[in-house]
């Protein structure tokens, strides 16, 4: 089985690793945030929400964007139209 995993993954369970280049790189993050965000899903554990912010910051410094960056536009985002605090199901009229 092949498939994207953390840095320390071989160090501790042995197998060949093959780097990837950007656009590798990239489309595996997207296949893996799918796979963690199905995980957490089935499972609600923190860990794998933990997981799914892992691959999130990968991907935005893949863009130029380190973490505080992707946070700085969260916020920019939560001041223009709210974040979920309120906990609102909306229904369009």
């Amino acid at each position: 089985m092949s498939k994207l995993v953390r840095d320390r993954i071989p160090e501790l369970f042995g197998g060949q690793t093959t780097p990837l280049d950007d656009a590798a790189f990239r489309a595996a993050l997207r296949a893996k945030l799918q796979e963690e965000v199905a995980e957490y899903l089935e499972s609600g554990d923190l860990e794998e929400l933990a997981d799914v912010l892992e691959v999130v910051l990968a991907l935005a410094e893949l863009d130029g964007v380190d973490e505080a960056g992707l946070n700085t536009l969260r916020r920019q985002k939560a001041e223009a139209r709210g974040a979920f605090t309120r906990r609102l199901w909306w229904t369009a009229t």
